[in-house]
Order: C-alpha cells, then structure tokens, then sequence
C-alpha cells in the first residue's frame, strides 16, 4: 500500500544524495565546467533509479539539480581568481643552464688502436735457435738479448780470419825489414859514390901536373860512375821494399775487415730487442733451425698508440695535420684522449671513397694495447659555443623567435637571463651575438657565459625585471 510519508522521506534522501554528489563532483570535475553534461545526466539517473511514483518528488529532485548547475557558472571564475590570488599572478617559465655544446652532428668515426712503432725480429744467420727469453706479453728495454742462434760455426770462421790477419801483418813487419835493408844499402851506395868523386877529383889534379899516368885517372872516373849507378839501383830497391809494404798493409785492412764482418757475424748469434716494447707475438720455438730472413718474433712499441680511421672523403676538407682529436676507448668508458692526427694519406679508396688517417695518443700508463675498438671526434674543443634553442631568443618585439624563423649568422638577439632577488626570480634582459643554426638550435657567440640560467620558453611574453616563477620543467643548478 502506497504510504505518502515514507515516499516523501525517500524522495529527500535521494535529493540529499544527489546534492553530496554534484559536491563531490564539483572539486574534481565539475567546477571546470567541462563534463556538465555528464553530471546532470548522472544525478537524473540517480533519482530514477528510486524509482518516484511521485511527480512532487521528481520536481523537488529537478530542483536541487537546477541549482548545482547553476553554480557550474559561478564557482571556475570564483576559483580562477583565488588561485591568481594564491600565486601572485607571477609569469611561469621555463630554464636551462647555459652550457658550451657542438651545435652540428660532431665528426665521430670508429678504428682500432695499432702500436706507435712494431718491429719484426727475424734471423740474419743461419743456425739452430737454442733459447728465447722472453714470451708473449713481456716487456723489453732496447738492447735487451731476447734470444740466442747456435754460433759455432761463425766462432770457427772469427778464428780463422784473425789467424789471417797475424799472417799479413807478418808480412808487413817483413816488407818493413825489407825497406830498411834497402835504405841501409842506399846509404852505403851513397858513401861510396862520394868517395869515388873524391877520388877522380885527385886523380884529374895529379894528371894535370903529371904525376900520374892518363889510365889511372880513368880508371877512378868509372869508379865513380859505378858507384853512382849502385845508388841508384839501390834508391829504386827501396821504392820497391815500401811498395810491398804497402800492398801487406792493404791486405792487413782487408783482413781487418773480414775480421770484423766475422765478429759481426757472429754478434747476430744474439737476438736483441732493437725498440723498447712488448712482445706480441712469438713465431718460431727455441730448437727449430732459423735461415736468414726468418721472422722469429714480433715486438710493438706501445708509448704511444696510433688509431687508424677511414675517413670519408667529403669530410676531408675539415680536417688538417696537427689538429687535435677527441678519442674514446670502450675499454676504458669513464676516460677521453686527446691526441693529433698525424698523417692523412694522399689515396682514396676508389670503391667506398674513403680516405685512411691515422691518429696518435699518449700511453702514459701503458694500458692501452692493440686491437682496441676507438671511437674517434675530429671536433676541437676550442670551437665550441654555448648553444641554446632557437625559441629562447627574442625579437625586437620580445617575442620568441619561432622554429622556423631564419637566424642569420653573427646577428644580435635578447636572451633573458634568470637572476635572484632575495627569495624571488627576476628576468633580465641581455643582446648576444649569436652564430650559426641548425636544428632548431643557435649558437651564442658572445653575451651568455657557461653556468648561467636563460628562459627557455615562458607562459606569456616577458618584461626586462619581472618577476617569474620556475616551472617543474625548469633546470635547477647543482
């Protein structure tokens, strides 16, 4: 049986309920007046879902709907301007730290380290290889003895050739033995034929008074004459004597030679390190028989490390001798080098048209090997700039420039700078020269330091000192 004190009771919990709902509502939804719709058609669904036999009910539900829809109109403005109360109506913006950075793509290429220097120890004699000091890995000083070749052999031919030597230096003391015996005989020849002039001499006088027959004079006058032809045979012998000298003593520097060739020889019996460096690679085994030429081990000078890199040839213009190089290693990520470019060569490969360079770094701690996979940028470091995006400079008008507005090299522009002011942000506004653009960034040549905060982008157009506020977005400095 119908009972109208309990339908009426029904009827205002319901509208209580629908009252508590648009309340509800309105702190999540409803204030912002979008989804108003949705709220009233979700409050009649509530009433009839009572199912009101009672159209005073249903009048009295329609009622309180009407007046939450009715404050729909009122409460965002309300809210709005308390919430511009709260914040001060101060402009939200958004800051970067100003830091130097390539504004293009950098020129990065990939190669592998190489030593500075690798030699190949081979055997300059033949003989069985008796021992190897030294094995793969193992560090060697110049002039270190790393091997040794059997030298039996070169000791027998060392020995012979000294004996050869003793001999013609015997000869020489012979021929010299022979030269005094000739000089000692020109002196006789000499005394003689003074003697014999002397003679003719007195005999011409005697002759010339009479004393003395005409035969005796003659005969004192070819004695004379011979003993002159003796001196002169005698002057020639020693011409000859020094001749022989000289010729023993050729062979002697000939012998000496020899001599030394054998002793050279013989020193290649010692295989010694000729660079300080590791070993990298051991190819014969001690006991095997060596020939001349054969590769015996291979020794790599690792003070420095070159990087071999192809470069293309479109870039080659970029690049000059001297300039330094930015190099990473994968096997040490957390450090960087510097090196140079040492040598760019003159030919292109004519297939891939590329260009092989090679790079040198230092290896100050010798950690660095062969093989290393590198990661090499061509960059300086001095060419860098600060760069920022091309929406934090302003026009004339203090507008940010748009993405894609043309930004002429070496122009002047308005970045605004954020500065603090007791427990306030301030911007202020600084010209910079800028420089080149690309990809929605430009350089800044000069007006805007390394560590500074700069507007990015900011919620309406900004006035030189205004006060701001930093965005969540915003960068914060360390």
């Amino acid at each position: 049986m119908y009972n109208p004190r309990e339908h009426l009771n029904v009827g205002k919990k319901t509208i209580k309920k629908s009252i508590l709902f648009a309340i509800l509502t309105d702190r999540n939804v409803y204030f912002r007046c979008s989804p108003k719709k949705a709220f009233v058609s979700q409050v009649i669904k509530k009433i009839k879902s009572n199912l009101f036999r009672s159209s005073s009910i249903l009048f009295a539900c329609y009622l309180a709907i009407g007046l939450v829809n009715t404050s729909c109109h009122s409460a965002p403005k309300e809210t709005a301007q308390a919430t511009s109360k709260r914040r001060g109506g101060v402009t939200a913006v958004d800051v970067a730290i100003a830091r130097k950075a390539w504004l293009k793509k950098e020129l990065s290429y990939t190669g592998s380290t190489v030593p500075f220097q690798e030699i190949s120890l081979r055997s300059q004699i033949e003989g069985q290889l008796l021992a190897l000091n030294v094995d793969i890995g193992d560090k060697v000083s110049e002039g270190y003895i790393v091997g040794l070749i059997d030298d039996a052999l070169l000791k027998t031919s060392l020995n012979q050739a000294e004996a050869e030597l003793s001999a013609l230096r015997s000869e020489v003391a012979r021929a010299n033995t022979q030269v005094s015996n000739a000089l000692t005989e020109v002196e006789r020849t000499r005394l003689e034929l003074q003697q014999a002039k002397s003679d003719a001499r007195r005999q011409e006088k005697l002759l010339g008074e009479g004393a003395i027959a005409k035969q005796t004079a003659e005969q004192t006058i070819t004695a004379a004459q011979t003993a002159k032809q003796a001196l002169h045979a005698a002057q020639k012998q020693v011409q000859t004597e020094q001749q022989a000298v000289a010729a023993a003593k050729g062979r002697v520097i000939a012998q000496q030679a020899v001599l030394a060739q054998a002793k050279e020889r013989k020193s290649y019996a010692k295989l010694i390190s000729p660079i300080t460096g590791v070993v990298l690679e051991k190819i014969i085994e001690p006991g095997n028989l060596v020939q001349p030429g054969n590769e015996i081990l291979k020794i790599g000078d690792f003070s420095r490390v070159k990087i071999e890199v192809q470069v293309s040839e479109l870039e080659l213009g970029k690049l000059s001798i001297g300039q330094s190089v930015k190099v990473s290693l994968d096997a040490f990520p957390n450090r960087e080098y510097i090196g140079t470019l040492k040598r760019i060569s003159p030919a292109a490969n004519t297939t891939a048209r590329l260009i092989p360079t090679e790079i040198v770094i230092p290896n100050i701690d010798g950690k660095i090997g062969s093989g290393i996979f590198a990661r090499v940028n061509f960059q300086n470091a001095t060419q860098q700039h600060i760069v920022v995006p091309a929406r934090a400079i302003q026009t004339e008008l203090g507008e940010p420039k748009r993405e894609e507005e043309e930004l002429v090299s070496n122009l002047q522009g308005t970045v605004f700078i954020v500065i603090e002011d007791g427990k306030n942000q301030k911007v202020k506004a600084r010209s910079v020269i800028l420089g080149d653009k690309a990809d929605g960034k430009v350089e800044i040549i000069s007006g805007l330091q390394p560590g500074e905060s700069y507007v990015v982008r900011s919620s309406k157009t900004l006035k030189d000192g205004e006060n701001v506020r930093l965005s969540i977005l915003s960068e914060k400095k360390d």
